[in-house]
């Protein structure tokens, strides 16, 4: 089972850019989705997280300017950013404790990161 992060890329400040997180591996169901990211120097940061019925929970610092959400039919997790800052600059990570697959129970997987560039 793998995670797939994208859709990172180089922004302006007050931009919007949309992640994607793409499961494969005969998936049988996704549990909670987090968001983290990282930027140079830095330890990793939460950032949000979206659970199986679609519950969110957000870091202090995206509150109200990022939105996590998923597609269960197609086992992909979004991040819809807005209004970037440049502190917003990291790679991000999809991460899932658990996904359930028809090889059985896969725990603690991560998505391989999508560099966010926030710049003038």
């Amino acid at each position: 089972v793998q995670l797939q992060a994208s859709g990172g890329g180089l922004v302006q400040p007050g931009g919007s850019l949309r992640l994607s997180c793409a499961a494969s591996g005969s998936i049988l169901g996704i549990d909670t989705i987090e968001w983290y990211r990282q930027a140079p120097g830095q330890q990793r940061e939460f950032v949000a997280h979206i659970t199986l019925d679609g519950y969110t929970m957000y870091g202090d610092s995206v509150k109200g300017r990022f939105t996590p959400s998923r597609d269960n039919a197609k086992n992909i997790m979004y991040l819809q950013m807005n209004n970037l800052k440049p502190e917003d600059t990291a790679v991000y990570y999809c991460h899932s404790d658990y996904i359930s697959t028809q090889r059985g129970l896969a725990k603690d997987v991560w998505g391989q990161g999508t560099l966010v560039t926030v710049s003038s």
